[in-house]
């Protein structure tokens, strides 16, 4: 149960963490565009902070890799279709479409952390 909570909110803190404080603009503006480093920094970001926390609540190594590199392709494609999905929905103008985009995109990404924890805690048999 320990693992399970450590991994949750570790999981919850990270993305909070990612998404509001440690997101320039460049990265922003480049998420949309597969020629931009933006959004692949981000990914990285997200991924390799999800590495630290699967590490600190015991996760075996070579799980916690597997698990870096499919949320690094996860996370990017999320939030390209984010961008590509969103075009045009301003927050003034069309704020349910805005805001419904927006939830979506973050429900994909704790959907992803459900996943996560669920295979951790399955392959070390606490599942």
């Amino acid at each position: 149960m320990g693992v399970f909570f450590g991994l949750l909110i570790g999981l919850e803190l990270k993305h909070y963490i990612a998404d509001y404080f440690m997101q320039p603009g460049w990265m922003i503006r480049g998420k949309g565009n597969l020629l931009m480093p933006g959004g692949y920094a981000h990914a990285g970001l997200h991924a390799a902070l999800s590495l630290a926390v699967l590490l600190l609540f015991g996760s075996p190594p070579a799980l916690a890799l597997a698990l870096f590199a499919a949320e690094f392709a996860l996370h990017y494609a999320l939030d390209y279709a984010k961008v590509a999905y969103s075009r045009g929905a301003d927050p003034d103008r069309q704020p349910m479409r805005y805001w419904a985009l927006h939830g979506t995109d973050q429900l994909a990404h704790q959907l992803t952390y459900a996943a996560m924890i669920y295979v951790v805690l399955r392959g070390s048999g606490l599942a």
